[in-house]
């Protein structure tokens, strides 16, 4: 997504990588990989003028700052990096908006919303999507209207994406579209639906009967948000289609469908400068569920090839049941990692979405690759099939394998693999199962997790216990055990080493145990 454009903001980060001072030399040639990205990218000329012209201004009227001060230590900034943060600066508030990208009426009033555009842009499947946003991330309860009555299937198409995601849709086959709209009202607060969200007709150009139509709906109905759908992937034209409609009807913001194909992102960034409308929602992908808000920090964070890690937590919360991920982890940690784990985040990478877009997502990942890589999807699908097609047992204990090697024949022959594949994947999976192991160990990486630190501590006491043969000296072996009910207790569990519940400790040995460390505390002193 936006190769074109990360790709001349890296060659300007690169150019800048030696010097050890902006001038206006050294910014111009790297203002110029830029604009030859920018235009590539399909940025509509004017807006790139005004944006190399901002970004030179800014650059030259700042003082680079060699450090600068975190909360914790002094952080090197060098030129390569205040130039970087300069055009950040710059995209963020080409894109930027205020307020929030829907606007919600009252309690006693549907919130309206219409959805407008040309044949083709995804208007249907994006108000669908939008549908699906509203119940999921603000617990609105839409109606879908079909007021496309122009287009053949339009409004067979919306009731079979009501069913999809269980949004009921309110249709008069044959009906004049302004007043389809105008009952839709009566029928949401008959069925106590808060939002109504209008599917418009289109045409595959602009025409006057086309936005006399859509005017006759919106003087109707007075929806809050009229929002513009467009396909990205056509550039500066969906540029000059959201001029139009914006002058017409007064668009309160753009949704930009098939961004996650988009290799250019010239329409996300010139729109709000040309037409004033900003961007409120990008589709990145065909699920239902590949709607989100436009945030315009994330955008440029992306485009300047710095990932976007708040989109990709965003991504992780929707798959991940947070209690279960910390249960499994604690359980991870202490090497009780199988491949029904492996399978668990296999199965929730691939409902995020491409791999690509994920790691994409990730700080700097274009930098640490090559120019044109491609991660094959097919990949895990391979994997899944593999570990898919062994019995549970064998999930549990690999050791099965090496005991009875006619199993990996039987898997191999099961997923549609060779034997080696299966041998390199079992190779893969116990290192990660060691190296889990090895992290479960070091207290310092799991203090965080309630009694992890106390239990890594006394793993390590008992290793030195044993090695030098103090097994019988109580003052050590009372130490190991009262550092494991330490854990146990802030953990709130009642496992101990052998996985069987002890006995609390005595008064009396309690008693003893403190003078044995004042004592001991008295011996060091000296």
């Amino acid at each position: 997504m936006f190769e074109t454009l990360s790709k001349g903001f890296r060659t300007a980060r690169n150019r800048l990588a030696g010097v050890t001072e902006l001038t206006e030399d050294n910014i111009d040639q790297a203002l110029r990989d830029v604009r030859l990205s920018l235009l590539e990218a399909d940025v509509e000329f004017n807006v790139t003028k005004q944006f190399l012209a901002r970004v030179k201004d800014a650059s030259l009227g700042q003082v680079v700052e060699t450090t600068r001060k975190s909360k914790k230590r002094k952080i090197q900034v060098g030129p390569a990096e205040q130039f970087i943060k300069i055009c950040q600066d710059e995209l963020e508030r080409m894109m930027s908006f205020d307020g929030p990208p829907i606007e919600f009426g009252s309690k006693s009033t549907p919130t309206g919303i219409m959805m407008v555009g040309l044949q083709g842009s995804g208007k249907t499947t994006s108000a669908a999507k939008l549908a699906s946003l509203l119940e999921r991330e603000h617990n609105k309860k839409p109606l879908l209207v079909a007021a496309d009555v122009a287009r053949p299937g339009a409004i067979e198409q919306l009731q079979v994406l009501g069913e999809r995601i269980d949004v009921p849709v309110f249709a008069i086959p044959g009906g004049r579209p302004f007043d389809i709209c105008e009952r839709a009202i009566a029928q949401a607060r008959k069925l106590k639906r808060d939002t109504i969200i209008y599917d418009t007709a289109g045409r595959l150009a602009i025409d006057e009967p086309l936005m006399q139509e859509l005017d006759d709906i919106k003087g109707r109905v007075r929806p809050q948000n009229v929002f513009l759908v467009v396909d990205a992937m056509i550039g500066q034209d969906s540029v000059k289609t959201a001029k139009s409609f914006h002058e017409r009807l007064g668009l309160t913001g753009v949704v930009l469908t098939k961004l996650d194909g988009d290799a250019r992102g010239g329409a996300a960034l010139s729109i709000r400068d040309v037409t004033g409308a900003p961007v409120k929602f990008a589709g990145l992908g065909e699920g239902l569920d590949k709607l989100e808000a436009f945030r315009p920090d994330g955008m440029a964070s992306r485009i300047l090839g710095m990932g976007d890690v708040v989109g990709l937590m965003k991504d992780f919360e929707g798959v991940l049941d947070e209690d279960k991920a910390e249960r499994d982890a604690k359980r991870m940690l202490q090497g009780q990692f199988t491949l029904d784990d492996f399978l668990e985040q296999i199965e929730a990478l691939q409902s995020m979405g491409p791999l690509q877009d994920i790691l994409e997502k990730l700080p700097f990942f274009a930098d640490s690759v090559p120019e044109g890589f491609q991660i094959d999807d097919k990949e895990l699908g391979r994997t899944k099939a593999m570990v898919s097609s062994m019995t549970r047992g064998e999930r549990a204990d690999i050791e099965l394998f090496s005991k009875q090697p006619s199993r990996l024949d039987r898997v191999a022959k099961g997923s549609g693999r060779t034997k080696q594949e299966l041998v390199d994947l079992l190779k893969r999976f116990l290192f990660m199962k060691q190296m889990m192991g090895n992290i479960g160990s070091q207290a310092g990486m799991l203090s965080k997790i309630p009694g992890m630190k106390q239990m890594a501590a006394a793993r390590r006491l008992g290793e030195v216990v044993s090695a030098e043969g103090l097994e019988n000296n109580p003052m050590m072996a009372n130490l190991a055990e009262s550092l494991l009910e330490a854990a146990v207790a802030e953990s709130g569990g009642q496992a101990s080493s052998s996985g069987v519940k002890r006995k609390p400790m005595d008064k009396n040995k309690k008693k003893a145990l403190r003078k044995m460390k004042k004592k001991s505390r008295r011996k060091g002193r000296k």
